[in-house]
């Protein structure tokens, strides 16, 4: 399974804070975790494709 294309990461941001975004991988599930402080979101990466969307996204354990 391939990771994100570095420039996509380089553009996208948490839509709640606007923080940079990391890629994380859980097994076979990839995850964009928001590098914010108080925010912490992690949002899904769907057949490639990031999920953006704060009712999608889940916050740490």
């Amino acid at each position: 399974m391939s990771s994100l294309p570095s420039f996509l990461l380089e553009i996208l941001v948490c839509p709640e804070c606007h923080s940079a975004l990391a890629e994380e991988s859980k097994g076979e599930e990839r995850e964009l975790r928001c590098t914010g402080e108080t925010c912490g979101l992690v949002y899904p990466v769907r057949d490639g494709i990031p999920v953006l969307l704060v009712d999608e996204a889940r916050r740490p354990s």
